[in-house]
């Protein structure tokens, strides 16, 4: 195998972004793991892996990834909305609604202020 270089680890990057664009999670997260073990500090490849685990329906390892991203950075309301899918979609429905709440209040668009539902379900 070729060396890898910090250019080759972008390379590496957008191509997964393109592979989950084109519906091949799996494929993202092989090359994003390369990624990660260079560089496990990437905030950005792990939110990226986090969506392409959720993606494959890989519940567990997703939400490991959102909460990563989340003890660096949380004031990050899409990671606190993608966590919160992925809790749901584990039928963890309380869990959820706290971090569908954080991501409304951090940033409060519409898809994020319908999840919260602060009108009291």
């Amino acid at each position: 195998m070729p060396e890898r270089t910090p250019e080759t680890h972008v390379i590496d990057f957008r191509a997964a972004e393109r592979l989950l664009d084109a519906r091949d999670p799996r494929g993202a997260v092989k090359l994003l793991d390369q990624v990660i073990a260079a560089h496990p500090e990437n905030t950005a490849a792990r939110l990226l892996r986090a969506r392409a685990f959720f993606a494959a329906a890989q519940l567990r390892p997703a939400e490991l990834e959102f909460q990563i991203v989340l003890e660096r950075e949380p004031d990050n309301a899409f990671a606190h909305f993608a966590l919160a899918r992925t809790l749901e979609r584990a039928n963890r429905a309380a869990e959820a609604r706290r971090h569908f709440r954080l991501a409304a209040a951090l940033d409060p668009q519409p898809e994020y202020l319908a999840a919260a539902r602060f009108d009291g379900e």
